[in-house]
């Protein structure tokens, strides 16, 4: 199996943390990408921060879900900042993500299927009548419809999805050994077949040099 690509979670708004943990993560043993959530783009300084981050993998996770227009306008909005990857969800629908692709340029769009702290039941109170596995299949083979760069899925769902979607997996859920955070369909890294791996507190919460050396030996 080819050794992963990391994508470390900044969930922060606290620049002066974010710094240390790129700092800190440095390595010329793995390649590394930072991912910027919701929290960290909505903060009063993230924007700003994201626009001056220089020779580095940059990947905003704003999970965009909206009228085709709308998130056109967010794509827009967005566009200086000339970041790696970007999300959208696949529920958003198929002109929406078609539209956002074609209007992306360098920037690779990301389709998030279901998210990983979701199971069955969950899905059920939403109103699905799919399970999980099956739900996220189907999604898939909207992202492939839709040709879009990249696609988010659980650990679990990778194997299924490899046989659909033939570009980048990104896959959230990670464990370095056995310690679970919040989220119901993880696994740990050693166990994950997929390009990318999204790591944050098992890397960002304590000695950020010792972690990433645990995942380097994990990954062997």
């Amino acid at each position: 199996m080819k050794k992963p690509k990391i994508f470390i979670a900044c969930d922060t708004t606290n620049l002066e943390k974010v710094r240390k943990i790129i700092k800190n993560s440095e390595t010329n043993k793995i390649k590394i990408g930072y991912k910027f959530g919701l929290e960290f783009m909505n903060s009063k300084n993230g924007r700003k921060f994201i626009s001056k981050l220089k020779n580095k993998i940059i990947f905003v996770d704003l999970k965009l879900n909206d009228t085709v227009n709308t998130m056109l306008s967010a794509v827009k909005a967005i566009k200086d900042l000339k970041i790696n990857y970007l999300t959208v969800h696949i529920s958003s629908g198929l002109a929406a993500l078609k539209a956002v692709k074609r209007f992306s340029h360098t920037t690779k769009i990301v389709g998030v299927t279901t998210l990983t702290s979701l199971d069955n039941n969950d899905l059920k109170l939403i109103g699905y009548n799919k399970s999980v596995k099956k739900l996220v299949v189907h999604q898939a083979k909207l992202a492939t419809q839709a040709g879009l760069d990249a696609l988010v899925c659980s650990p679990y769902e990778v194997s299924a999805v490899r046989k659909i979607f033939k570009r980048e997996i990104i896959t959230p859920g990670i464990q370095l050994g056995k310690r679970n955070y919040d989220q119901k369909r993880s696994m740990e890294a050693k166990k994950v077949n997929s390009d990318w791996l999204v790591i944050g507190r098992a890397i960002t919460q304590g000695n950020i040099k010792k972690n990433i050396l645990k995942l380097i030996q994990e990954l062997r």
